[in-house]
């Protein structure tokens, strides 16, 4: 279904590029970004929303992608970035730095989700849950959360506290005990709640004592 949705596109637009990102939720990591071309003589068989599969058959499809697109990207923005500009506008731009870092340039850019980049405005098309329409976007889905876990796996060994293997940054109990037991890291979005909640609290306790 996926590669047939595509296919109206591929009517009217020769190159096609799927754009999609991972973490604009946690409250740790970097959001990443990726753009995809998909060989249009290539058929990539399971292709998803990566949410909806398995992190081993993601990793599996991750490899397929890079070597059967055209062209690719992986944009990584991270939180010192996201708390200077906020998470949305730290998206757009490692939307517009992926696609624009792009070796082939795009007739038109499938993105998912309800706003686009303004530099790539002229030639890109928002859509709402695109990676369970779209291939292009579903293999972005995919590059971009496969890298997201791995850096956050990586990050693990740093700070096994937080038990950033699991929750990959997200905001899960455990995690956020963490972060009233041991303090944030640098890898935490100090912006957000309840890291920002928490900073006041302890911001508090000290001025009081």
């Amino acid at each position: 279904m996926l590669f047939k949705n595509e296919f109206e596109y591929r009517k009217k637009y020769k190159i096609i590029a799927g754009i999609d990102e991972a973490g604009r939720g946690p409250l740790a990591g970097p959001v990443v970004v990726a753009a995809v071309i998909l060989d249009r003589d290539w058929h990539i068989e399971g292709l998803n929303d990566s949410k909806k599969l398995s992190e081993k058959k993601r990793n599996r499809l991750a490899w397929e992608i890079l070597e059967k697109s055209l062209d690719c990207k992986v944009i990584i923005i991270p939180p010192t970035k996201i708390d200077e500009i906020n998470i949305l506008q730290a998206t757009l731009l490692g939307m517009e730095q992926a696609v624009l870092d792009l070796k082939i340039k795009p007739d038109i850019c499938l993105i998912d989700g309800n706003k686009v980049p303004e530099k790539i405005a002229h030639y890109s098309k928002a859509i709402v849950k695109g990676d369970a329409k779209y291939a292009s976007i579903a293999a972005a889905s995919i590059l971009a959360k496969v890298t997201r876990d791995r850096i956050m796996r990586e990050k693990h060994e740093k700070f096994p506290v937080y038990n950033f293997r699991k929750n990959k940054g997200y905001p899960t109990r455990e995690h956020i005990a963490a972060i009233r037991s041991y303090g944030i890291t640098s890898l935490h979005r100090k912006t957000f709640r309840p890291v920002k909640e928490i900073i006041l609290e302890n911001l508090d306790r000290t001025t009081a004592s």
